[in-house]
Parts: C-alpha cells; sequence; structure tokens
C-alpha cells in the first residue's frame, strides 16, 4: 500500500484515462432509477449533477474517465417467471431511453466495433448486462430475445440459486451447474452473450469453466485471498482465466475488499432488516436509515489502496491480460472514501501508477482487456453457430420434474 497519490500522480493518472479511458463492467443505476423515481428519468435528470442521490451521472463519468459503461440490467431474485423478465425488460428499455434521451453523450453498443466507434466519436459507449439468471424464467428463447436487444453478458445467479445455478451466497444446491445450466452456457456461447461469473458459486465457476467455449467474464468480483467473502474469487479459479482467455474485473465495494467491513456490513443488514427495510434498497427510506447507522456505528473505510491491493494479487494470480474494473456503483450503498462514485477513477489509477504499473499495463486493465473477451466472444460465437442451431431444450427435458417445494 502506499501513501495518497499526489497531485503529479493524479494529473498522470488523468492523462492515462484520457487516451485508455475506463471500461466498468457493472453500474446499477437502472435499478436506483427503478427504486427512487419508478423510471422517471425526467425527476433523475443525469445530465446534471445527482451526487445527492446516485452514484452516477455524466459530468462525473467524463471526470472519471468512463469510456464504455456495462449498465446492469438487474432484477431482484425476489421476482421470478414472468415478473422477473417484464422487470428485465423495463430495465433494458430505460437504458435505451437514457440513450435516446442523451445522443451527444451515450451511445448504445452491442459490439467491439461499436463500443470503438462510441468512443471515436466522443461518446460514452453503453453495453447492457443482465444481472441474474432467473431473468430468463429458464427458456433459452428468452435468452436469445434479450440477445436480440442488446443484453451482452448475463451473470448466471445473482443472491439466491436458480433452478439451475448455484449462487456464492446461498445453500449448494445443483454442486454447480445442472444440464440445462450447461444448456445455458452452451447457448450464451452460441449467440456471443459473455457468460458472467460473478455472484455465483465456486463450484458454478469451475463448472462453466469447463463447458465455455468462449471467454467468461466476472463483472464485478475481486479476490477471495484478499477478502475472504463468498462473492470473491478464489485462486484457483484465477489461475484457469489464461487458459479461458477471460477478464476477472475488479469491484470496489467496501464489503467485497476489506475484511474489517464485512462484519460491520452484516450488522448494517441486521439493522436495517429489523426496521423493514431493504438492505440494499435505494428509496429515500432506506438511504436514510443506512445513514443513521453509520453515524452510530462508524464503518471501516476502504479506499483506492484496499482495491489496488485486490488488483495486484489478480494481476500476480492471473495475469495483466486477464483483469479489468467493475466499480458497482448504484448498486452498493456504500462505497470506498477516494473511489465514492464514478468520478473516482483517477485516483485508483493514481495509486497503480505509484505501485509502478507501466501505461501499457493500465491500458489492458482499462480498456484493453474488456475490449479483447468481447471480440472474443463475438468470434466463438461465429464459430459455435456454423456448428449448431438454436436449442429448444427445456430444463423439464434435461433435468427432470422440479422437485416439489420443501
Amino acid at each position: 500500500m502506499t501513501d495518497a497519490p499526489t497531485g503529479e500522480l493524479l494529473a498522470r493518472a488523468r492523462e492515462v484515462l484520457r487516451t485508455h479511458p475506463v471500461v466498468d463492467g457493472h453500474n446499477d443505476l437502472p435499478w436506483a432509477l427503478r427504486e427512487q423515481v419508478t423510471y422517471d428519468i425526467d425527476r433523475r435528470d443525469i445530465a446534471v449533477d445527482q451526487s445527492a442521490t446516485l452514484h452516477t451521472d455524466i459530468p462525473r463519468l467524463r471526470a472519471g474517465g468512463v469510456g464504455a459503461q456495462f449498465w446492469s440490467v438487474y432484477v431482484s431474485t425476489e421476482l421470478a417467471g414472468d415478473a422477473a423478465v417484464s422487470a428485465c425488460l423495463e430495465q433494458i428499455d430505460v437504458v435505451r431511453r437514457l440513450v435516446d434521451r442523451y445522443p451527444g453523450e451515450l451511445r448504445l453498443a452491442a459490439s467491439a466495433d461499436e463500443v470503438e466507434a462510441a468512443r471515436a466519436d466522443g461518446r460514452i459507449a453503453s453495453l447492457m448486462g443482465a444481472e441474474g439468471g432467473h431473468s430468463i424464467a429458464n427458456s433459452l428463447a428468452t435468452l436469445r430475445a434479450l440477445h436480440r436487444l442488446g443484453v451482452r453478458y448475463m451473470t448466471l445467479t445473482h443472491n439466491d440459486n436458480t433452478d439451475w445455478a448455484d449462487s456464492a451466497t446461498d445453500e449448494p444446491r445443483h454442486g454447480g451447474l445442472t444440464a440445462f445450466g450447461e444448456e445455458v452456457v452452451r447457448e450464451m456461447n452460441r449467440v456471443g452473450m459473455l457468460v458472467d461469473l460473478s455472484h455465483v458459486a465456486p463450484a458454478t465457476m469451475r463448472h462453466a469453466l469447463r463447458v465455455t467455449e468462449a471467454p467468461v467474464v466476472f463483472s464485478h468480483s475481486s479476490a477471495r485471498a484478499m477478502c475472504d467473502h463468498p462473492r470473491n474469487i478464489p485462486d484457483d479459479v484465477l489461475e484457469m482465466l489464461p487458459a479461458n482467455g477471460g477478464v476477472a474485473m475488479a469491484t470496489f465495494v467496501p464489503k467485497f475488499v476489506l475484511p474489517a467491513a464485512v462484519a460491520w456490513t452484516a450488522e448494517a443488514d441486521e439493522y436495517m432488516s429489523a426496521r423493514g427495510l431493504d438492505p440494499f434498497g435505494a428509496d429515500d427510506e432506506a438511504v436514510r436509515a443506512r445513514r443513521a447507522f453509520e453515524e452510530a456505528n462508524p464503518r471501516p473505510r476502504a479506499t483506492a489502496a484496499t482495491v489496488a491491493d485486490h488488483l495486484d494479487h489478480m494481476r500476480e494470480v492471473a495475469g495483466i491480460d486477464h483483469i479489468g474494473i467493475g466499480g458497482d456503483f448504484d448498486g452498493t450503498p456504500f462505497t470506498p472514501e477516494d473511489l465514492a462514485d464514478v468520478a473516482g477513477y483517477p485516483h485508483l489509477v493514481a495509486e497503480l501508477l505509484g505501485r509502478g504499473w507501466s501505461e501499457e499495463d493500465l491500458a489492458r486493465l482499462l480498456w484493453g482487456n474488456a475490449l479483447r473477451v468481447l471480440r472474443d466472444a463475438e468470434s466463438a460465437a461465429r464459430e459455435v453457430a456454423a456448428r449448431r442451431g438454436p436449442s429448444i431444450a427445456t430444463i423439464e427435458q434435461l433435468d427432470g420434474p422440479a422437485s416439489p417445494p420443501e
């Protein structure tokens, strides 16, 4: 860990970001807009400062050097079946409405070439990733429909198991993937949708890596060796990424990067639940309650140096070509001190410069690795699609009848 970056390092960091902007793997602005204003984007005009309520707006994206953003079209696991599908479509709709509203700043992108074209035109490339495999309601046709609408990765689970994959934060049920889960991975390969292994159990990570014919991503996960939280990536999985060609994108969420924050967060979540509030809620009442808890119980403070410790470790284990950044802004109530919002990326880059990372290293971390994975997934999809057509398999055919509820 280095001392706080100097003004000179920050100036160098901003210069690096002008040449090599950030491709960020995960931002939950769409769900925050749902929770706060039921998608009324007139009430959250992100062309102007929204720091009172959001981590994200266009001026701060520009200040942070963000060149491409994967917007998470997340759906809570409280929703299932058709309700989950509808909510995912609403998330996609708000991303598209934001792009339409700010055409001089944002541009929808569904391929590596479109990301590059958006950057060349001075726009922030806007990609979409579905967070939680329950969003397809066990339907491969729905998976294909989401891809046609522009979704370019899907996180196989969120905090709870799906019917076909185990989550990192639920009791193991499948031992990784079921037969249908394997078919989901294969169909994602065929259409060119990246398999996102954030949130999944280590057994699911390893199983998916055995099945996939394309590179995977971890859109927002850090190193378990540095912070022993089940949402993080074990070293043996990081070691598998070079052979797969995938990328692990380190997140900034304090409870995933700072060991002292793990216990504190559990206490905060209990405080919220006891008051009938969603610990992850973005509504005004939930925000006020979290702030009250924090005032009475000062939280352990993560910093850019904390995140850099994870990146140093991930680089050592997986290699410089297999790491990236996925901040998870607007998907977490707490952020590191000097990575408070999307304007904070220069602080992380300055920290890495102070540790001796070269501009070439940073070019791969910030931009190059994510673009390579997109291109490789597109190439793999062309090859796979030439060998097989769309799968019409059902979960009942592959996994048998659903077990009765306990």
